[in-house]
């Protein structure tokens, strides 16, 4: 149930972020769990660590602005 809550969070902060027009309740969630396998990956791969709740909500964040960014350059 964490991940899920915390997956919709990072999601809707990165369609935030990436102005998007809001993609509902299940992709923000979707999009937050994909993004955050990305962002454990990216972080681990640049040596960060973040610890806490913070920590919880940044990898997954970044993840999906990333998978986001990628995801808008591939459909143009």
């Amino acid at each position: 149930m964490y991940a899920l809550i915390i997956g919709g969070i990072a999601g809707w902060l990165a369609s935030n972020f990436m102005k998007g027009k809001g993609m509902g309740i299940i992709m923000n969630v979707i999009l937050g769990i994909i993004g955050a396998f990305v962002g454990v990956f990216v972080f681990g791969l640049l040596g960060i660590t973040i610890d806490g709740i913070l920590g919880d909500i940044a990898r997954p964040t970044c993840g999906a602005i990333i998978v986001l960014f990628i995801a808008r350059v591939l459909a143009k």
